[in-house]
């Protein structure tokens, strides 16, 4: 099946509520093998809907909407649809009587056009609504299958669930396992990556390849299909052992992970502190870290050291560090990492020191960072880099590439 989702009401493209019925059931809808390739949102105007529909008819055999099943005027989704397939609307005697039933048990009156809500296509499968009055609907015409939910998603995901599944896996016959992986890179750019596997890109087909970039970061979503779902799995396997072959170093982690996590996993599983010292960051990297569940466990603590005289005072960096070659230099950021490695005790240091902006500082250009790492009984490093961006984006890069050293250090 290759599906359409037809989203219809006026709210949605006010933007006054968010279309995640589109979310919830193309998750769903991939689960079982049916492939979603257009997401439609329409107004209450029974014209564009109808042409929104004959679109939909000439380019998916499954066509699923979402609200409009309402008592008021401007629930018409199933009239407009009855109208085009040339089906009466018929009432159905079990939603009526649960409709009847809800008015006499909140002691309100029933009025005329909550009838509305009973109405049926002409002979299809009543999908039973548990959670609200208007049921839903399937019905197949010419090869195309139409399923009808109610817009609220507290009635449409049981609905679904319940009933919607069961009838489509009827109607396949048999069921393809997806499967999908997302794999998470940082350090490497959205096209870097894609131009280092732009052939593996070309020629997908199963599995496909989708990459996406997202502040500073970039992932690939691997998804194949397949009857077996074990023969999904290794189709991911092999797709990922290409990938990981290019461009491994740059991958830290999978599915919703973050830098953060990771750098928490790997600090407990080698039983490690670290403390940190900030100026450029400002207590950011503090801030991510402890903002996880289990940071007491690998963090000592942190000293912001905006101004030279804490770095100096507190820190212990030498005066002539800070006179001779500033407070934004290599030299500072292995002292504040050494210094506040060995203050608080802690098996790592790490520092962060740089230009966030607007205007450049001691004759260094906006986005000069320098993040020195100190882990015991190890050489110090200081990674130097020159990042692009707002004065918060900075910030948080810097952040993120602290973590991602401590990741590569730890192996």
């Amino acid at each position: 099946m290759n599906a359409e989702i037809i989203a219809v009401g006026s709210e949605l493209l006010l933007g006054q509520i968010v279309n995640s019925n589109a979310q919830f059931l193309s998750k769903q809808l991939a689960e079982i093998g049916v492939n979603v390739y257009y997401h439609t949102v329409v107004g209450d105007n029974p014209h564009r809907l109808t042409e929104v529909i004959k679109v939909a008819q000439s380019r998916s055999n499954l066509i699923v909407f979402t609200g409009g099943l309402g008592p008021t005027k401007d629930d018409l989704t199933k009239e407009t649809i009855a109208k085009l397939l040339n089906r009466k609307l018929v009432s159905d005697s079990y939603a009526l009587e649960s409709i009847e039933q809800y008015f006499a048990r909140v002691n309100r009156m029933m009025t005329e056009n909550n009838k509305k809500q009973a109405l049926v296509l002409e002979g299809s499968t009543i999908l039973q609504n548990d959670h609200g009055m208007a049921p839903g609907m399937a019905l197949e015409i010419e090869e195309i299958t139409y399923m009808l939910f109610p817009g609220p998603p507290k009635e449409l995901n049981p609905m679904f669930l319940s009933y919607g599944k069961s009838f489509l896996l009827n109607q396949l016959g048999f069921v393809e396992q997806i499967e999908s992986r997302v794999l998470r890179f940082f350090g490497i750019g959205e096209s870097q990556l894609e131009t280092d596997l732009v052939d593996l890109i070309d020629q997908q087909t199963n599995p496909t390849i989708a990459p996406l970039a997202a502040d500073g970061e970039v992932t690939l979503r691997l998804t194949a299909k397949h009857q077996s779902s074990e023969q999904s799995k290794k189709l991911l396997d092999d797709i990922e052992a290409k990938i990981t072959e290019r461009v491994g170093p740059y991958l830290y982690g999978y599915g919703n992970s973050s830098l953060v996590v990771e750098a928490i996993s790997k600090l407990k599983e080698n039983d490690l502190k670290v403390a940190s010292a900030e100026s450029l960051t400002g207590g950011l990297f503090s801030e991510m870290l402890t903002n996880e569940a289990g940071a007491s466990k690998v963090f000592s603590g942190t000293v912001v050291c905006y101004s030279n005289e804490v770095k100096r005072n507190v820190l212990q960096v030498n005066q002539d560090i800070l006179l001779k070659e500033g407070s934004v230099s290599e030299s500072c950021a292995k002292a504040l990492a050494e210094n506040v490695q060995r203050l608080m005790g802690a098996d790592i240091g790490i520092s962060f020191t740089g230009v966030a902006g607007p205007e450049e500082l001691e004759g260094k250009s906006v986005g000069t960072v320098y993040i020195g790492l100190a882990i015991k009984n190890k050489p110090t490093k200081v990674i130097s880099l020159k990042l692009a961006g707002t004065r918060s984006g900075i910030r948080t890069r810097a952040v993120k590439y602290g973590f991602f050293q401590i990741l590569k250090e730890l192996g």
